[in-house]
């Protein structure tokens, strides 16, 4: 079986991969851990989460090198959907919904998938600008908030900074923008039915990983 190595925090817990995917898991990249995975014998890489503002991103450089190595190194949910959409023509691969999102241009800013996560427990601290997005459409398609009120939610989510974007944070900065009884709905949508886009394609990258791995590719 190849070697491989998986860079995951808070997009999936823990045990949740384990049982998708037996692999060597670490903690969110930062810059020179892919070389390290290299170094260390790495088959196939997976980049899920990564660091963004609390320390040196992954380099591109990196990824590069590992890619000229025959190493596979397969990006989805966070930082991996970045540097893929960025890189799949160098021969990155990108898997999941976020991923081609940035490929598309619907994503620019890395802003979208960043938040802020307790390093201990990995457990996310704000909600990432995507999976506000994928509740909104959600709560709009269950007829929860209007189209307008979508906009005013989605405009509040945009002006609050990324480490305080919270449910109740986004709701009190539309304000008076939309009604008290629509905010009052929304909240329980997002407490009950919320999307976690993000966690999805970290499910998704581990299966295609697993699946690379049997192949023996």
């Amino acid at each position: 079986m190849p070697k491989i190595i998986v860079f995951l925090g808070p997009s999936l817990d823990l045990p949740a991969a384990e049982r998708i995917l037996a692999a060597e898991y670490r903690p969110p990249a930062k810059r020179g851990d892919i070389l390290a995975a290299v170094a260390d014998g790495a088959d196939i890489i997976g980049l899920i989460d990564g660091v963004f503002h609390q320390d040196c991103a992954v380099a591109h450089r990196e990824i590069l090198a590992a890619v000229k190595k025959g190493i596979k190194v397969v990006g989805a949910s966070s930082m991996g959907a970045l540097r893929a959409a960025e890189m799949d023509t160098l021969g990155m691969t990108g898997v999941g919904k976020i991923y081609r999102m940035y490929k598309d241009g619907t994503l620019v800013s890395d802003d979208e998938v960043a938040l802020v996560f307790d390093p201990v427990s990995g457990y996310s601290l704000s909600e990432p600008l995507i999976n506000i997005r994928c509740t909104l459409k959600k709560a709009e398609a269950a007829e929860v908030i209007t189209p307008a009120a979508h906009r005013a939610l989605l405009a509040a989510a945009h002006a609050v900074f990324y480490p305080q974007r919270t449910y109740a944070k986004i709701v009190a900065v539309a304000g008076n923008t939309i009604s008290p009884a629509t905010k009052e709905r929304f909240l329980a949508f997002a407490a009950t039915s919320p999307a976690d886009q993000k966690r999805e394609d970290a499910v998704a990258a581990l299966e295609y990983i697993r699946d690379l791995a049997a192949k023996g590719t």
